[in-house]
């Protein structure tokens, strides 16, 4: 992945000072994005602070009440992984269940029901099995997912791996392969599949021309939606 120039600007929107981090980099467009460090703006590298400012006050109403919706990251308590707390995982609710065992993740699915169990050893830590075995679980469907994309391609299928970075949900490289975040494990496989779809995409171009979006949208009809419901739903997931 091209790496990018970073700085820390602000402006004023509807009155209101907004602090956002501005991202150039090898790109063709502009996008917005917010997260728990809030508002980052991506742009190509050549183009004018004026025309960066002027992209952002025309999605100032949608910047400023995403902003406000966001609780800040210190009022998000982290999850705990207590007998019968519920998890969202592919688009279902989990609900845990605390064992003894030998330090397992059991994955039980009967009907509607489904039950994750942390099968511990005495003495064990539940965060830390918890977030083994969902990293292994998201490890193993991604790859599966990178894998039929690949072939619908016609291209080989790169190293798959997990990703634990801030602000990206994956990233292709040619040395690395293709690494997705592992906490995508959370989201329903029709939005994993977006992610999936974008990185595979960029084993045929690697930047965010027309020509990328062009196989992207071959790959995911769909995707300016799936965009913007990842955006939404991001801010919603567990901290394990």
């Amino acid at each position: 992945m091209t790496s990018a120039a970073v700085e820390t600007r602000e402006i004023v929107l509807n009155g209101q000072r907004v602090v956002y981090r501005l991202r150039r980099s090898v790109r063709k467009t502009l996008g917005l994005r917010i997260d728990d460090r809030g508002l980052t703006v991506g742009v190509p590298l050549r183009v004018l602070l004026r025309d960066v400012e002027a992209f952002i006050r025309s999605h100032a109403d949608w910047v400023l009440d995403t902003l406000h919706k966001r609780p800040p990251a210190s009022q998000r308590p982290a999850f705990v992984p207590e007998e019968g707390a519920t998890l969202p995982l592919l688009g279902d609710t989990w609900h845990l269940r605390l064992g003894r065992g030998n330090n397992r993740v059991l994955w039980h699915e009967s009907g509607s029901e489904r039950i994750l169990e942390l099968a511990l050893r005495s003495g064990g830590d539940a965060r830390q099995l918890l977030l083994r075995g969902l990293q292994q679980r998201g490890l193993e469907l991604f790859s599966n997912r990178v894998e039929e994309f690949c072939l619908r391609l016609g291209r080989p299928v790169p190293v798959v791996g997990l990703t634990n970075a801030r602000t990206r949900w994956g990233s292709c490289s040619s040395r690395s392969g293709i690494r997705l975040h592992w906490r995508l494990i959370h989201l329903p496989l029709g939005l994993i599949d977006y992610v999936v779809a974008h990185e595979v995409a960029h084993l045929v171009e690697m930047n965010h021309s027309p020509r990328f979006w062009s196989v992207v949208e071959s790959l995911y009809p769909d995707h300016l939606a799936a965009r913007q419901a990842l955006r939404q739903v991001a801010a919603s997931l567990p901290h394990i």
